[in-house]
């Protein structure tokens, strides 16, 4: 099992980023052994529009089975359901914490995006 997390920094103690296509960082965590590794995700910050396709992508090939995130709009949930990735919003505080939140069961996995994508 590998879950990634939205993060504004490349470690466990960084804050989750509420944002999933334009999110600093991707830490992928084994949950059993809390080993991570950081993802940068710099590529996607400045896209015009697109970031949360890419940004799904990114996560698939990084064989992530979770995404815990704050907000994730209709194409990247698209994209991320074609992977077979859960989808979780509502977690709070650090990458850990979410990480210890998931794994008590205290986030309900998402059935649908959370937000509007962005249309240009």
């Amino acid at each position: 099992m590998r879950i990634a997390v939205t993060s504004t920094g490349k470690d466990l103690d960084s804050n989750m980023d509420t944002r999933f296509g334009r999110a600093a960082y991707f830490i992928i965590v084994n949950p059993e052994t809390m080993e991570y590794e950081a993802v940068e995700n710099s590529q996607n910050l400045n896209l015009p529009q697109g970031a949360g396709i890419q940004a799904g992508k990114t996560i698939i090939d990084n064989n992530a089975n979770v995404l815990i995130t704050g907000n994730c709009g209709p194409k990247a949930f698209k994209v991320l359901q074609s992977g077979n990735v859960k989808i979780y919003t509502g977690a709070e505080g650090s990458v850990s914490d979410a990480v210890l939140q998931y794994k008590n069961g205290e986030l309900d996995p998402t059935g649908e995006a959370n937000v509007e994508g962005h249309w240009v």
